[in-house]
């Protein structure tokens, strides 16, 4: 029995559970695991996007269905990434450290990618419309893995979705702390992690606050919420528009958009000596890296890594305390539904 899950992987033998090809999903639980009846899945932005424009909202369900079944997991193959759950805890083995009782509603705060999972119900509650996945099945949380019991005070969806990226705001924090007033902007400041982040950074002492989104009414949401000083309109996409838009560069960039392509935009608009915060899972780091010695850009590039300790309260103290912050997540929620 292993902490890190290793006794959970069929293939390849010997790798990491999120490295493996296929992981063993069945649910009897071992002395330091956790069993979890699973009530919804919560796909990472940039997963969804790609199986949607690959296989259509009719399509994606059977899509992650397949992945699923082939895979004792949720991780998308195109992406890499999958998301976490929602779901109440069945079992808890003797030995398991996470202090999670049976009954505990919970939020895991470890990627799909690497949890093993079973689906039962065929998805069939799920319309393929949104990222938020009604499903019956059964997850397994191991020794290292980390869980939020589920707040009373907020619905189940709008926590998941703050839970989803509660890494963002976190980091942003911390890296915004590092220096004096810097200024900052957030690539996709109108989404979950980008308007937590710009809360985050407002709250850590930041000077001024730039958001930059991909279309007017975005522009309007933001600006209506107040999160920042300027709210820009481009294509993340398009590294000239972006580097036009924001006029002066950012000591630092925070990048929470969920397509690809968007690295050499966050590069040409971060001033020399800056941070880069990748916050998507859409992001390539070869990409990254090379486009900023290409364009002899002196900028540190950090890889959000999803976790920091402290991260579920800091960002669900933020939704609380922010009521613009949570007007815009359940305005997203509404459009989705």
């Amino acid at each position: 029995m292993s902490s890190y899950g290793l006794h959970r992987v069929l293939h390849p033998a010997g790798v990491l559970p999120q490295q493996a090809w296929r992981l063993d999903a069945d649910d009897t639980c071992g002395p330091d695991e956790v069993v979890l009846d699973v009530e919804r899945l919560n796909l990472d932005a940039a997963s969804y996007r790609q199986l949607r424009e690959q296989h259509g909202v009719d399509g994606v369900r059977r899509a992650v269905l397949d992945i699923v079944a082939e895979r004792g997991k949720m991780q998308n193959p195109a992406t890499g990434s999958g998301g976490m759950l929602l779901g109440t805890v069945r079992a808890v083995g003797p030995d398991s450290p996470l202090g999670l009782r049976v009954g505990d509603r919970v939020a895991t705060l470890v990627s799909l990618t690497l949890t093993p999972l079973r689906v039962i119900d065929d998805l069939r509650r799920w319309d393929g419309a949104s990222e938020q996945v009604p499903c019956t099945g059964t997850a397994v949380l191991f020794g290292r893995s980390i869980a939020a019991v589920l707040p009373d005070d907020l619905p189940d969806e709008l926590a998941l979705s703050v839970l989803d990226v509660c890494g963002a705001p976190a980091l942003t924090d911390r890296v915004v702390r590092r220096r004096a007033a810097p200024s900052v902007l957030v690539l996709g400041g109108g989404g979950k992690s980008g308007s937590l982040s710009l809360a985050a950074a407002r709250r850590a002492g930041a000077g001024r606050l730039t958001a930059l989104v991909p279309t007017d009414a975005e522009a309007d949401a933001v600006r209506a919420a107040g999160l920042a000083d300027t709210v820009v309109v481009a294509d993340a996409r398009d590294p000239i528009a972006v580097a036009d838009a924001v006029d002066r560069p950012a000591d630092v960039t925070v990048v929470c958009v969920d397509v690809p392509g968007c690295e050499h935009g966050a590069i040409l608009a971060t001033a020399d000596g800056g941070t880069i915060v990748f916050f998507s899972m859409a992001t390539s780091f070869p990409a990254a890296a090379l486009g900023a010695e290409g364009l002899a850009a002196d900028v540190e590039m950090l890889i959000g890594n999803g976790y920091v300790p402290g991260h579920a309260a800091f960002a669900l103290d933020l939704l609380r305390a922010e009521p613009a912050v949570r007007a815009l997540f359940e305005h997203r929620q509404t459009q989705q539904a």
